[in-house]
C-alpha cells in the first residue's frame, strides 16, 4: 500500500528510527536464537574464591571460539536444538546445557546450548581416566602420599604410604569420584601440571575445543571449561576403552580400608546404573560453581545413547532422573534426523590453538591472537558498537535536518501570494 504524501516523512522517520535501534541494540543472533548466548566464550562468573589466580599468576585467556560450530552449524545455537517435528520435551529439566547423541554413529539427536561453556565438576575425571588408560599399565603401582590424602574431598580414603594398582584407583575414580585418587593418578602421570597438559592435549585431539581441564579432579580452578557437546564427545571416546567401560559399569567393589585393616565395600555414586534399564554407566559431579553435572549412557536394542547435563539443579528431580527422562526422549527420536554429529577428531584449522595447562601461567601467542576473534553473538566488540551508535546517531541527525528544511520550504511557500 502506498502512503499519502503528507504521511511519508513521518513514515520515513519511523523507519530510520527502527533501523538505528536495530543497529544499536543488535539484530537477532545467529542460528535464529532470539537472545544473547551468555556462555559462548566462558562459563558464568564463579560464586566463590575458588578461581582466584595465585599472587603473581596470570589469568588464563579465554579459549578461542571456533569460526564454525564443531559438529554442525545447528549446534551453534544457544537455545534448544531439536529436529523438525520433535515431540515435547519432558518436564523437570533444569540443566543449562545438555546433549543427547548416539554413541555408535555419533549423531547428535537433540540438545540445549550444546557448545555453551560450563564447568564440568567431577565429570572431567572421564578425561583423566582416558589419559590414564592410554599411558599407565593396569598393574602399575602407585604409593599414596600425604598430598594425596590432603585433597579437598569427596575422597575414597587413601592411606598415606599404602600401595595401590592403577586399575584399583581407576575403578574408584569412576565409581566414587575420589579427589584423593585423582591427585594420585595425576602424580603417576608426571605431576599435576603434566597430567593437565596431557588431558588438554587429548581433548583438543578429539575435537573438544570448549574444554580446558584446570584440575585433574574437577574441583573449580582458573580457566576450567567444557560444554555438553564436548563431554558427550569425551565420554564416547573414553567408553571405547574396555578398562573405562568396565569401571563405570561396576556397581560395587572391594577396596583397601583407609585404616589398613582389610577391605571396605564401595558403591557407585551413579544412581542411573541401578534404576535405568540398559544403563551402561556414567559419572556424576558437583561443585558450587559448576552446580550439578552428569554424563551417562544406556542401551536399548541395538541403539546406545549418551546424555550430558551441565549446570543443573536436583529439584524437582535428581539429575540422574532428568538423564533418564532425556534418554527415554532420545530413544523415541528417529535416528535418521540428527541435528549434528560428534566428530571423530579435531577439525582442520589454519590457526590452531595449542593445548596448554592453565597452571603454567604462560599465555600462548595463538590464544592471545584468537582472543580478538571470539564469536560472541551478544556483543559487537569494543570497536563495532561505537561505530554502529555513531552511524545511527548521524542518520537521525540527518533526518532531523532534512525535515526542518522541508517544513521551512512549506512555510515560505504558504506565505508567498499566488
Amino acid at each position: 500500500m502506498r502512503l499519502p504524501a503528507s504521511r511519508r516523512p513521518a513514515a520515513l522517520a519511523l523507519a530510520c528510527c527502527a533501523l538505528a535501534a536495530t543497529a544499536v541494540l543488535g539484530a537477532p543472533t545467529a542460528h535464529g536464537q532470539p537472545g544473547a548466548c551468555g556462555n559462548r566464550v566462558a562459563p558464568p562468573p564463579p560464586v566463590d574464591t575458588s578461581e582466584q589466580v595465585p599472587p603473581g599468576g596470570t589469568p588464563p585467556p579465554a579459549l578461542r571460539v571456533p569460526d564454525e560450530p564443531v559438529g554442525g552449524d545447528k549446534l551453534g545455537g544457544c537455545g534448544l536444538v531439536l529436529p523438525a517435528d520433535a515431540p515435547k520435551l519432558p518436564d523437570g529439566l533444569t540443566a543449562a546445557g545438555w546433549v543427547l547423541a548416539d554413541l555408535d554413529s555419533g549423531a547428535v539427536l537433540a540438545g540445549q546450548d550444546p557448545h555453551g561453556r560450563q564447568r564440568p565438576a567431577s565429570v572431567i575425571k572421564v578425561l583423566l581416566a582416558a589419559v590414564v588408560v592410554a599411558e599407565l599399565p593396569a598393574d602399575a603401582k602407585v604409593v599414596a602420599t600425604a598430598e594425596d590424602t590432603a585433597q579437598e574431598c569427596t575422597c575414597v580414603g587413601l592411606r598415606e604410604g599404602a600401595e595401590y594398582t592403577v586399575d584399583q584407583l581407576l575403578q574408584v575414580l569412576m565409581m566414587v569420584s575420589g579427589n584423593d585418587v585423582a591427585h594420585a593418578l595425576a602424580r603417576k602421570l608426571g605431576g599435576v601440571p603434566a597430567a593437565l597438559a596431557k588431558m588438554n592435549a587429548r581433548a583438543a585431539e578429539w575435537g573438544a575445543l570448549d574444554t580446558r581441564a584446570a584440575s585433574p579432579s574437577g574441583l573449580d580452578a582458573p580457566g576450567m571449561s567444557t560444554s555438553a557437546y564436548d563431554m558427550a564427545l569425551i565420554f564416547r571416546a573414553a567408553l571405547k576403552q574396555p578398562r573405562i567401560a568396565r569401571a563405570i559399569a561396576t556397581p560395587v567393589v572391594d577396596f583397601p580400608a583407609a585404616d589398613g585393616n582389610g577391605t571396605v565395600v564401595l558403591g557407585t555414586d551413579n544412581r542411573l546404573l541401578s534404576t535405568y534399564e540398559g544403563a551402561l554407566g556414567g559419572k556424576t559431579g558437583f561443585t558450587d560453581d559448576a552446580r550439578h553435572t552428569f554424563v551417562g549412557a544406556a542401551q536399548r536394542g541395538s541403539r546406545r545413547l549418551v546424555v550430558v547435563l551441565l549446570r543443573g539443579e536436583p529439584q524437582p528431580l535428581r539429575l540422574t532422573e532428568q538423564a533418564a527422562l532425556l534418554l527415554d526422549y532420545g530413544f523415541a527420536l528417529p535416528p535418521a534426523n540428527p541435528v549434528g554429529r560428534l566428530v571423530d577428531g579435531a577439525p582442520k584449522t589454519t590457526n590452531p590453538t595449542p593445548p596448554t595447562s592453565p597452571t603454567s601461567g604462560a599465555i600462548p601467542p595463538a590464544e592471545v591472537a584468537g582472543a580478538q576473534d571470539l564469536r560472541d553473538p551478544d556483543a559487537f566488540g569494543t570497536i563495532g558498537l561505537p561505530i554502529t551508535i555513531a552511524a545511527g546517531t548521524g542518520l537521525l541527525l540527518g533526518l532531523v535536518v532534512y525535515l526542518r528544511k522541508r517544513r521551512a520550504r512549506a512555510v515560505r511557500a504558504a506565505a508567498t501570494p499566488d
